[in-house]
């Protein structure tokens, strides 16, 4: 018997956006499914985004990719990162038994909080992670806003 997890609406998403990743990726692609073989995983990099000490903080499992081949981008408060993973060496199909390893361009696209300092954006590369480190924008305070009321004086009051 299963124990019982708490839902966590985030993975949900998460592996809806894979699977719709995947859909137009054959779609596109002219790839068919043959019902003999396993599916491919073709959402690749695996990632996971989380905040740490004020920084939003986004890792994508690249192993196997050279760090030059990489390339982080924002436009738009939207975080890009696209690479190649190219196959080092030629399997000819006969020879091949069972392979997950997908080859070719990736591109993985996230937004950015609002607000974000694109400047302070810093990215690492270890071990076949890629870290992206994104300063979180400080919250604005709120101020007193002092209202006129025909001849009065002014009143004020705390903004939200």
């Amino acid at each position: 018997m299963k124990s019982l997890a708490p839902w966590n609406q985030y993975q949900e998403l998460t592996r809806w956006h894979r699977d719709i990743d995947d859909l137009f990726q054959r779609f596109f692609s002219g790839e068919r499914e043959i019902s003999d073989q396993l599916p491919t995983t073709r959402s690749m990099p695996a990632m996971e985004v989380f905040e740490r000490e004020g920084q939003y903080v986004i890792r994508a499992d690249v192993p196997g990719i050279d760090p030059k081949e990489v390339e982080v981008s924002i436009l738009n408060d939207a975080l890009t990162i696209r690479g190649e993973r190219k196959n080092s060496h030629e399997v000819k199909e006969k020879e091949s038994y069972y392979s997950e390893a997908a080859y070719g361009r990736f591109e993985r696209r996230l937004a950015l909080p609002k607000g974000i300092d694109p400047e302070k954006i810093t990215a690492r590369f270890e071990n076949g992670v890629l870290e992206v480190s994104v300063p979180l924008p400080q919250p604005v305070s709120g101020r007193k806003v002092q209202i006129e009321i025909g001849g009065d004086q002014p009143k004020q009051i705390k903004a939200a």
